[in-house]
């Protein structure tokens, strides 16, 4: 990987805009991530993600957040962790990563 790619990949990163519209399908999600539709179902139902339904029937949805909690979780259980933990690690992960965005966003608005 080149520094340009790296930087392209860094930019979609910050594209806020880009990942607010990022919702796509349970299918898709699945193949993204590698966890099968039914575990997905199944984390749903624990609540520890979460879809975003439009009607009774309608397909699962899920957006940028819910994506990054099912990677974290889907790390967390490659390295042994039980489901609750497993959870449980994710939200502090994820709680971390908004306090560190929130403070990069505080510290850019004192600036101008």
């Amino acid at each position: 990987m080149t520094q340009l790619d790296i930087k392209d990949e860094a930019n979609v990163l910050l594209d806020f805009d880009l990942l607010s519209k990022l919702v796509v399908g349970i299918g898709e999600v699945s193949d993204i991530t590698g966890v099968p539709q039914r575990q997905i179902r199944y984390w749903e139902e624990k609540g520890i993600i979460q879809s975003m339904k439009e009607g009774e029937g309608s397909v699962r949805r899920y957006n940028y957040l819910n994506i990054k909690k099912i990677i974290l979780i889907k790390e967390l259980l490659d390295d042994g962790f039980t489901l609750d933990a497993a959870a449980r690690k994710m939200e502090l992960r994820i709680a971390n990563i908004n306090q560190a965005f929130l403070k990069l966003a505080d510290r850019s608005q004192n600036e101008d």
